[in-house]
C-alpha cells in the first residue's frame, strides 16, 4: 500500500486501528491531619481531621455521650477551644473554608485557628460596607441595597445583652415577614467584603445502621444543625469584640454550654418523642448543605403513598437471586497495553481456553474487558504471569500469514480483593445506607459476559442483525435491534432490568456506495469543497476492510481524505526516493486497475505515518454504531422502528429473556445466579386528576381532565395576556400577502376568543421578506412599531416560515430575544395554508404565556390547599443542562434554570440560561462571585436573580424552595447535590445573612429503561386508547430503591408507542414531604403545562428548563456550535447580561457567555 513520502513500504503495513490517547488522572496527596495530639488521650491524634474524609473519632471529654470534635469535611471549623486544655485550640479547622470563631487564647494577636484560603477571617463588620439586604429600604421589591443604620459599628452588630459596638445594630427594613428564627434573633457578623460570616456547624453523629426496622421511619433523615449567632436556641455562640480575649474559664464554660445544647438537639432527634415544632422548624431551616459524599445520606422513604385508586401493573424487571459464593477480584495487566476491549477480551478468552483446567482450577472467570477479573472462588495463586499468542484473524483463512502475524501478549493476574455480598444483603434489607457498588458491579459483569460474546455491546445494550430485521435509515445507515440489560437493587431484592432497544449502524457496503447514498448521486469525478467536507465528516473514524487482496481482509480506521486525487498521489519506493504513483503501484502489485482516479484516497493509520487506500478497494466493516448526529429523516425512520405498542413490547421483552436462556448461561451457573423469566407484578396507584380553573366569563369555569387531556371549548384563559401592538413578517415564498393576512386575522380572533386582549389589526401591513434579510427586517419592523406607538414597541412578532427553513428559526429567535427584545411566534407554511382551528387554539396558548398571561391554574392552588406549597410563599425551580450533539467535540453545554414567579398559583416561570464547559453537568452559574474594580467583591448567579425576580413579582420573599433537577444520572447524584445545593445556600445567604429557606431537591429522570404494563391489556378500565397505563399511575414499591425516597410516575396519556414513566428521586428534603404530598404535587403540576391541553410526562419546571436550554443553543455562533476546531463560544452582548463573565472549561479553555436575554424577555415564558 502506498505511504506518505517517508519510507517505501507496501500497502497493508499500517496499524489496524487508529491510535487513541488515554488520559491520566493524578490525585494530589491530602493535607496532613492535625499535628497536635489529644490532651485527653496523648496516644492518639487529638483533633486534626483529613480534609474530605472523616470527622474526628474521639468523643467529647466534656460530654462523652456525643462526638465532641467531629467536623464536616471541607466545611466547618469547631468553634470551641479544648475544655481540658484551654490553652490549646480543641478541634482545628477544615481547609479552604472557615475562619475560626474564637481568637487564640495562647497568642492574642492572632485568630485562634487560622483561616481557610479564599475566605475572610474578619470577625467584625467593615465600617465602610453595611450589610446587604434582600429588601429595599422602602418596604418594596428592589435591588439588593444597603440597610440603613448599619453604620460604622466596628464591633459588629450588637448582640442581645452584649452591646459592645459603637454603632447601632442593623435591622431588616420593610420586611413583610419576620425572620424564621424569631424577632429576637440576631444577624451574623459580616466579612470585609460585605458577605455573611461563615456559619459554624456541628455535624451530628449518624444513627447506627443496625437500628431496628421499626425505628427507622421515625427519623427519615439525620438533621445536620447549623450553630451560628442567629440560631434561636439561646444564641449559642458569642464573639468578643476586636482586641478582647476570652479567659480559659470563659471558654471552658462556653464549651460546656454549647455541648449541652447540641446534645439536647441530638437527643430530641433520636428519641421517639416528637420534637417541638418551632424548634424543629428552626433546626431544619438552617440545615447546612452537605459537604462530602462521605457524610451525605439521601432521605429515607417517609412511608409509602396511599392516595389514589389501587391497581396492579407489570414492570420489565426480573427477580434475580443473590448468590452465596466466595467472590474474588483479580487485577489484570496485559502487555503490550491496548485500548480496545475487543482485543483484551480475545486475549483473555485464549488464556481461559488454554489454562482453565490447569492454572485456573477449572474456574470460569468473568472479565470486564479492562483490568478486572472475577471468580466464584479462589484461584490457586496470588499472582501469576501468562504468555498468550493471539492470531490476527483479520488476515482471513491463510494459515501461513496468520502464524506469521501472531502477536504475543504477557498477562499478569494478581489477587486484589474479595467483594463481600454480605453488605449487599444488608443494603437490600435496609440495614445499610450505601449500596456496595463493587458487589453490584461483579454481578452485572457476570450477566453481561455471555451476551458480550454473542452480540455487539454498546454501553449497557447489546445489538445484532439477527435480533430483528434491519431497516434502512437512509444516507448509508441502518437500524439494528437489541436489548438493554442492567442489574439493579430494589425493594424486592436484586432485579434484572431488560428493555428493547434500537440504534443506528453504518451499513456494511463498499465505500463508493456509501458515498452515493450520502450525496444522493453517483460520485466519480473531483469532489467539491462541500462534498469533501461532508464525506470526510461522515467517514472519520469508520473502519474499512480492503477487498483487493483476496481472503486477506485487513481492517483500517479512516483518519481523513487526501487533498490530491488518486492519480496525482505518489510515494517513494526505495531508499533513493524513487517515486511511484498509487495507480501504477496497484496495477503492478495487485493487477488492479483504478477506475476512479479523480477521487481522493482514504487516509488510514495515524498522522505521523499515514497509509493511503483508493476508495474503490475499501468496504465498510460490519457492526459499527453510528455515533454522530442523525438528520430529521433518519430520526423519523428510527422512531418508526422503535415505536411499539405496550403489548408488543412486553412480548418482545419476554422473548428476549427466553432467547438469552439465563438458566443455561455458564457464567450465571458458575456464580450461582438465577433469573426469573416472568415480569415483576407491582402494586400501583392511579392518582386523580386535579381540577383546573378557567376564567369566570367562560361557560365552563372549571374543568376536570379525562384520561390526561381536555380542550378549550367553552373556556377562557384564567388570565388573558394583552397584545395591543403586533406585526407579521412573512419569510415563505409560497405564502402570499393575502393568505398571510387572513391567517393572522384568524389567529388574532382565536386569541381574543380564548380570553386575551388582542388587537385585531397589526401595527403595520404584513411584510414579505427574503430569509437572508431576516435580521434587517426584524429591526426595521421594531423601529417602525416604536415610531407608531410612542416608543412602546411591539408586544408580539408573528413570523411565517418555510417548512424547511434551515437556520432561519434559530436566527430569528436569537435576534428577537437577545437584540431587539420582543417575543415571537413562528408558524410553518403548511399550517398557514390549512388555517386549522385546533392549531390556532394551541398557538393562542403559547402566545398568551409569552406575553405574560396564564392559561389555567390549579383550583387547589387558588384555595390554598396544596400541602407545603400554599401555606407559605414557595418558589419552584426547574433546572436542566443540554449537551452538544454527538460528534460536536468542542461546543459548550447550555444550562437553564426556570423559577415560578407567582404564588400561590405557581404557573408562571421566568427562565435564565448560560453557557458552560463542554459536557459539564454541574450548573456553574447558579452562584458566582467576581471582583469589580470599583465595588469590590460582588455576588450573583441564576438562583439569586430568580429569587429577586420572585420578590419583585409577588411582593414576598420565598420561604420554601422546591428544586426539580433534570438530566442527572445516578452516578452523578452526589456530585450534583453537593455542588448545586451549596450554590443555592450561598445565593440565599448573599441576599440576607439569616435567609436560608428549607430546600427540597428532586432529580427527574427520563432516560431510564423501566416500563410499566397493564396487568390485563384487554381491560379498557386500566388502559388508555394507546394501550398504555392510565395517566397518574404511580409506583413507589418493589422496583424502587430499597430505602431512599423515589417513585415512578406516569403522568401523561400515551399517544403512540409505550409510555415511559418519569423517575423522581429525592436527594435532599428539609420540607419533610410525605410520599403522598410530593407525588400529588408533582402529578398535579403536570396538568399546568402551558403549551397544550394535556398532562405532560415530566413536571413542567423541568420541562421548561429543557426548552429554555434548547432555545439558548440557537444563540451560539455557528462556528462555536459546530464540530470544528473552535472551542470558544462567541456571541454579541447587548444591554444587561445574564452571564457577564467568562467561564472556565474543564481543560482551562474559556467559554464566552451567551448573548444576554433582554430584560422584558426573560421575565416571561419566551421559550414556549
Amino acid at each position: 500500500m502506498p505511504r506518505k513520502p517517508r519510507k517505501p513500504k507496501p500497502e497493508g503495513s499500517g496499524s489496524s486501528e487508529g491510535a487513541s490517547s488515554s488520559g491520566t488522572t493524578t490525585t494530589s496527596a491530602p493535607p496532613p491531619a492535625a499535628a497536635l495530639p489529644s490532651p485527653v488521650n496523648p496516644g492518639r491524634v487529638g483533633t486534626g481531621v483529613a480534609p474530605r474524609e472523616v470527622a474526628a473519632a474521639l468523643p467529647s471529654p466534656v460530654n462523652p455521650g456525643i462526638v465532641g470534635t467531629g467536623v464536616a469535611p471541607r466545611e466547618v471549623a469547631a468553634a470551641l477551644p479544648s475544655p481540658v486544655n484551654p490553652g490549646r485550640v480543641g478541634t482545628g479547622v477544615a481547609p479552604r473554608e472557615v475562619a475560626a470563631a474564637l481568637p487564640s487564647p495562647v497568642n492574642p494577636g492572632r485568630v485562634g485557628t487560622g483561616v481557610g484560603p479564599r475566605e475572610v477571617a474578619a470577625g467584625h463588620v467593615q465600617p465602610s460596607r453595611p450589610a446587604q439586604q434582600f429588601f429595599g429600604t422602602q418596604g418594596r421589591a428592589s435591588d439588593i441595597g444597603s440597610a440603613p443604620g448599619s453604620g460604622r459599628s466596628r464591633g459588629g452588630r450588637s448582640l442581645p445583652g452584649r452591646g459592645r459596638g459603637r454603632g447601632r445594630a442593623t435591622t431588616s427594613v420593610g420586611s413583610e415577614f419576620p425572620s424564621r428564627t424569631g424577632p429576637s434573633a440576631t444577624r451574623p457578623l459580616h466579612s470585609r467584603q460585605g458577605q455573611p460570616a461563615p456559619h459554624y456547624v456541628q455535624q451530628l453523629p449518624e444513627r447506627p445502621v443496625q437500628a431496628a426496622a421499626a425505628q427507622r421511619p421515625q427519623v427519615s433523615q439525620p438533621i445536620p444543625t447549623r450553630i451560628s449567632v442567629d440560631t434561636p436556641l439561646g444564641q449559642l455562640a458569642h464573639f468578643p469584640p476586636p482586641g478582647a480575649e476570652p479567659s480559659a474559664a470563659t471558654t471552658g464554660a462556653r464549651a460546656q454550654r454549647l455541648v449541652e445544647q447540641i446534645g439536647s438537639i441530638r437527643i430530641a432527634q433520636e428519641s421517639s418523642v416528637p420534637v417541638d415544632e418551632e424548634q424543629q422548624q428552626a433546626v431544619v431551616a438552617v440545615a447546612p448543605a452537605p459537604v462530602s459524599s462521605k457524610t451525605l445520606r439521601f432521605p429515607l422513604r417517609p412511608g409509602k403513598g396511599r392516595s389514589g385508586q389501587h391497581c396492579m401493573v407489570k414492570a420489565n424487571h426480573f427477580i434475580a437471586n443473590l448468590p452465596d459464593k466466595d467472590l474474588h477480584h483479580y487485577d489484570v495487566a496485559i502487555t503490550p497495553e491496548v485500548t480496545s476491549r475487543g482485543v483484551n477480551r480475545a486475549v483473555m478468552e485464549q488464556l481461559v481456553k488454554r489454562h482453565r483446567e490447569s492454572d485456573l482450577a477449572n474456574r470460569l472467570p468473568a472479565y470486564d474487558g479492562r483490568k478486572s477479573l472475577y471468580t466464584a472462588g479462589k484461584l490457586p495463586f496470588e499472582s501469576r504471569e501468562f504468555q498468550i499468542a493471539l492470531p490476527d484473524e483479520d488476515d482471513g483463512g491463510n494459515t501461513t500469514i496468520r502464524l506469521r502475524r501472531e502477536q504475543a501478549f504477557k498477562v499478569v493476574i494478581k489477587f486484589a480483593s474479595r467483594p463481600d455480598l454480605h453488605h449487599l444483603r444488608q443494603f437490600l434489607a435496609g440495614a445499610q445506607a450505601d449500596a456496595p457498588q463493587e458487589a453490584l458491579q461483579v454481578l452485572d459483569i457476570v450477566l453481561r459476559e455471555l451476551p458480550t460474546h454473542r452480540y455487539t455491546p454498546i454501553v449497557r445494550s447489546f445489538y445484532s442483525p439477527n435480533l430483528g430485521s434491519r431497516v434502512s435509515l437512509g444516507d448509508g445507515l441502518e437500524s439494528w435491534r437489541g436489548f438493554y440489560q442492567s442489574i439493579r437493587p430494589t425493594q424486592m431484592g436484586l432485579s434484572l432490568n431488560i428493555d428493547m432497544s434500537s440504534t443506528a449502524f453504518i451499513e456494511p457496503k463498499p465505500v463508493l456506495d456509501f458515498i452515493h447514498d450520502l450525496c444522493n448521486r453517483h460520485v466519480s469525478g473531483p469532489l467539491s469543497d462541500f462534498d469533501r467536507s461532508k464525506i470526510k465528516k461522515a467517514l472519520h473514524g469508520v473502519k474499512v476492510e480492503v477487498i483487493h487482496r483476496g481472503s486477506m481482509r485487513r481492517k483500517y480506521r479512516i483518519a481523513g481524505l487526501t487533498k490530491e486525487a488518486t492519480e496525482d498521489l505518489q510515494f517513494p519506493v526505495d531508499e533513493k526516493g524513487t517515486l511511484k504513483s498509487v495507480t501504477d503501484y496497484f496495477r503492478e502489485t495487485y493487477k488492479f486497475s483504478i477506475r476512479y482516479p479523480k477521487l481522493p484516497c482514504l487516509q488510514v493509520g495515524n498522522q505521523q505515518r499515514p497509509n493511503y487506500l483508493p476508495m474503490e478497494v475499501c468496504k465498510i466493516a460490519e457492526g459499527q454504531r453510528y455515533s454522530k448526529r442523525l438528520n430529521d429523516r433518519q430520526i423519523t425512520a428510527l422512531l418508526k422502528v422503535t415505536c411499539q405498542r405496550p403489548r408488543d413490547r412486553e412480548n418482545d421483552i419476554l422473548q428476549t429473556v427466553g432467547h438469552n436462556a439465563y438458566h443455561q448461561d455458564p457464567y450465571a451457573q458458575e456464580f450461582g445466579i438465577r433469573i426469573s423469566n416472568q415480569l415483576a407484578n407491582v402494586e400501583a396507584r392511579i392518582l386523580p386528576a386535579p381540577r383546573l380553573k378557567y376564567h369566570d366569563t367562560g361557560r365552563e369555569k372549571e374543568c376536570l381532565p379525562s384520561v390526561g387531556q381536555w380542550n378549550m371549548m367553552n373556556k377562557k384563559m384564567v388570565n388573558g395576556g394583552v397584545v395591543r401592538h403586533w406585526a407579521c413578517i412573512n419569510f415563505s415564498r409560497s405564502v402570499g400577502d393575502d393568505l398571510a393576512g387572513r391567517f393572522c386575522y384568524e389567529l388574532a380572533r382565536m386569541c381574543e376568543t380564548s380570553g386575551m386582549v388582542f388587537e385585531i389589526k397589526p401595527i403595520c401591513p404584513v411584510q414579505s421578506v427574503r430569509p437572508d434579510y431576516s435580521d434587517r427586517a426584524i429591526s426595521h419592523v421594531c423601529e417602525l412599531a416604536k415610531k407608531r406607538t410612542d416608543n412602546k414597541g411591539l408586544d408580539l412578532l408573528i413570523a411565517i416560515l418555510d417548512d424547511s427553513n434551515g437556520s432561519l428559526y434559530g436566527d430569528l429567535k436569537k435576534q428577537c430575544e437577545t437584540v431587539v427584545g420582543v417575543v415571537s411566534q413562528c408558524c410553518l407554511t403548511k399550517h398557514v395554508h390549512k388555517i386549522n382551528k385546533q392549531y390556532l387554539a394551541n398557538v393562542a396558548l403559547k402566545i398568551n404565556v409569552k406575553v405574560g398571561g396564564r392559561n389555567t391554574v390549579l383550583v387547589d392552588a387558588l384555595s390554598r390547599r396544596i400541602p407545603l406549597v400554599s401555606d407559605i410563599p414557595t418558589i419552584i425551580f426547574g433546572a436542566d443542562v443540554t449537551h452538544p450533539h454527538p460528534g460536536e467535540d468542542t461546543s459548550p453545554s447550555i444550562a437553564a434554570v426556570v423559577a415560578s414567579q407567582d404564588w400561590p398559583e405557581v404557573t408562571k416561570y421566568a427562565g435564565l440560561v448560560c453557557a458552560q464547559a463542554h459536557r459539564q453537568e454541574l450548573i456553574q452559574d447558579l452562584y458566582k462571585t467576581w471582583v469589580d474594580p470599583q465595588k469590590g467583591i460582588l455576588t450573583g448567579g441564576l438562583i439569586k436573580e430568580l429569587l429577586i425576580s420572585f420578590r419583585r413579582a409577588t411582593g414576598q420573599k420565598p420561604l420554601r424552595i422546591i428544586f426539580y433537577r433534570d438530566g442527572v444520572s445516578e452516578g452523578q447524584f452526589y456530585q450534583v447535590l453537593l455542588y448545586e445545593l451549596d450554590a443555592i445556600r450561598k445565593a440565599c445567604a448573599s441576599l440576607e445573612p439569616d435567609y436560608q429557606p428549607p430546600v427540597t431537591f428532586v432529580v427527574v429522570q427520563k432516560r431510564h429503561h423501566t416500563r410499566l404494563f397493564a396487568s390485563n391489556h384487554n381491560d379498557t378500565r386500566s388502559v388508555d386508547k394507546s394501550g398504555n397505563i392510565l395517566p397518574g399511575t404511580v409506583v413507589d414499591s418493589k422496583i424502587c430503591h430499597p430505602t431512599e425516597f423515589d417513585f415512578y410516575l406516569c403522568s401523561h396519556a400515551g399517544i403512540q408507542g409505550t409510555s415511559r414513566p418519569a423517575h423522581y428521586h429525592v436527594l435532599w428534603d428539609e420540607n419533610k414531604f410525605t410520599a403522598d404530598g410530593l407525588q400529588s404535587l408533582t402529578n398535579n403540576l403536570c396538568y399546568t403545562y402551558a403549551r397544550c391541553t394535556r398532562s405532560v410526562s415530566i413536571v413542567p419546571p423541568a420541562y421548561y428548563a429543557h426548552l429554555a436550554a434548547f432555545r439558548a443553543r440557537f444563540y451560539l455562533d455557528p462556528e462555536a456550535s459546530d464540530s470544528g476546531s473552535s472551542g470558544v463560544v462567541t456571541g454579541r452582548s447587548s444591554g444587561s447580561t445574564t452571564t457577564v463573565r467568562t467561564n472556565r472549561g474543564a481543560a482551562g479553555a474559556s467559554v464566552r457567555p451567551l448573548p444576554a436575554l433582554r430584560d422584558n424577555v426573560k421575565k416571561v415564558m419566551f421559550y414556549c
